[in-house]
């Protein structure tokens, strides 16, 4: 009786952790990569980022050791090669959860089993098996008592979705139909949850002009420009949630409901051939920090939007040994010394919500640098602004960019002076937005977590391999580094 009670106290507790936490934002790690760091440093560089969720292509050994007490989460993947023989055998579906799943938890906090990449559109002839090798694997966890922990899925793209626009409309490929009700049959009776590989940057690049790179990257749109749905009249304010909700409506029009999409992989390259224009370091930069923001702002896609989009950005490192065009090989957001490609701020405390009134005042992304400058020294001079929390050494000097220095200014300069006539402008360089910037220990004026760092946690010290203050990132805590708390909050009080 003490014991039922216990797991049920604990359990609750896990449940409300799970919900404070919130979404999160984690990363892919590629290995495609001629001079990958040691296992060791790949971890290090990890923490010292602050990424508590990751993303693997294969099961790694040497690397799911090396993140064992670490607290991160884990997907781990079975390779395309490995799928077939997975799915004509159960005995080799449980040897290889044994050999590399159980054989590393609980040190290693793997959460998730991703089962191929893109099975139905890259290699279809195993498409047959693929729903066989998800059922054995699940079996395989249920045998090893690990399903409730682990959850099996497999990444799909966004190609078996033919007509993606408008999201309402969205349908499956038809070729895949039965695969797919039996994929989702599968995921809904597991509890786990849809896959999703969503790149704008590829629905931009291959639109021919239908929409602009604002809405590829997150930047706001004129209202005579915005992309609304004809049939729901929804306002969609970027190609990443337009994504995200066709493939909710295409599963309703497969009728299914209730499972929940996390894009596996979302990215950005920095660096493209002479073809590729758009595949340059201000987009992806800006793709990335605004994706960051808008996932962690813990609201889903119209459709949806009390369902955060957790997310994994494609990808830690440049993959510079994968065949194909000079984009394909320039998408990651470190360089393998630990130093990040460009700025990239991973966390944001401020949170969007229907009933906020919370105004802040930012700096814009694309705004003329050397107007910047003189918008931030006008705010800390003559605006009288407190500019002391961007000063080095103090809680907002990281990022050290410009752009965020800017907007701490122009924010506090708003925020002491709007009831006297100030206002958000400073010569075209800054907007009003609703989501909160705040970071971690950097509280914005008029933020309505200064007083509280919930969910969040601030930068350990950097290894040697990484150059400190190459990135601001503040991510939530996982469930892992909380778990035993819960625990031993439950035995105390139940």
């Amino acid at each position: 009786m003490m014991l039922g009670r216990w797991l049920l106290g604990l359990f609750l507790l896990l449940v409300g952790i799970a919900n404070v936490l919130g979404a999160f934002v984690g990363v892919n790690i590629g290995t495609d990569v001629s001079s990958l760091p040691s296992d060791t440093d790949i971890v290090a560089i990890l923490k010292a980022h602050q990424f508590t969720h990751v993303r693997l292509y294969n099961a790694d050994a040497q690397l799911l050791k090396a993140l064992a007490g670490s607290g991160i989460e884990v997907m781990v993947g079975v390779t395309n090669e490995e799928v077939l023989g997975i799915g004509e055998s159960a005995s080799t579906a449980a040897a290889w959860v044994n050999k590399n799943v159980a054989a590393y938890m609980p040190s290693t906090n793997i959460t998730a089993i991703g089962v191929g990449s893109e099975v139905l559109t890259v290699i279809p002839n195993v498409a047959p098996v693929l729903v066989s090798a998800l059922n054995y694997l699940h079996k395989a966890l249920v045998a090893s008592n690990l399903n409730f922990q682990v959850k099996v899925s497999t990444p799909h793209s966004m190609d078996i979705i033919p007509k993606a626009f408008p999201p309402s409309t969205a349908t499956f490929d038809p070729t895949w139909n039965s695969t797919l009700y039996q994929i989702l049959q599968f995921l809904k009776n597991t509890n786990s949850y849809y896959m999703l590989n969503a790149y704008p940057y590829y629905g931009y690049t291959k639109g021919d002009g239908i929409f602009p790179i604002d809405y590829a990257i997150f930047r706001s749109l004129p209202s005579v420009k915005q992309i609304v749905d004809p049939n729901t009249l929804f306002h969609y304010n970027s190609m990443f949630d337009a994504m995200v909700d066709a493939t909710y409506y295409a599963m309703e029009a497969a009728n299914f409901s209730g499972i929940p999409v996390v894009v596996t992989e979302a990215g950005w390259p920095w660096l493209g051939g002479a073809k590729e224009p758009d595949a340059n370091i201000d987009n992806a930069e800006t793709f990335n920090n605004n994706l960051i923001r808008r996932v962690l702002n813990n609201s889903g896609p119209p459709s949806h939007p009390t369902l955060p989009i957790n997310t994994y950005i494609y990808e830690l490192f440049n993959e510079d040994k994968r065949p194909g065009p000079i984009s394909e090989k320039n998408w990651g957001v470190l360089f393998t010394n630990g130093t990040s490609v460009y700025p990239l701020t991973l966390g944001a405390s401020g949170q969007v919500t229907g009933n906020s009134s919370a105004v802040f005042c930012v700096a814009k992304s694309d705004a003329d640098s050397d107007k910047l400058q003189d918008g931030l020294n006008w705010a800390c001079g003559q605006g009288r602004a407190n500019c002391s929390a961007i000063q080095s050494g103090r809680p907002c000097y990281f990022p050290n960019t410009l752009e965020n220095h800017a907007s701490y200014a122009y924010n506090d300069y708003y925020q002491r002076m709007q009831s006297a006539g100030g206002t958000c402008d400073f010569d075209g360089t800054a907007a009003t937005s609703s989501v909160d910037p705040s970071y971690g220990n950097c509280i914005f004026s008029g933020s309505s977590n200064s007083s509280i760092h919930g969910g969040f946690i601030t930068p350990s010290a950097f290894s040697p391999e990484v150059a400190p203050g190459s990135w601001s990132s503040y991510l939530q805590i996982s469930s892992f580094q909380i778990l035993m708390p819960a625990a031993l909050l439950a035995l105390v009080f139940l």
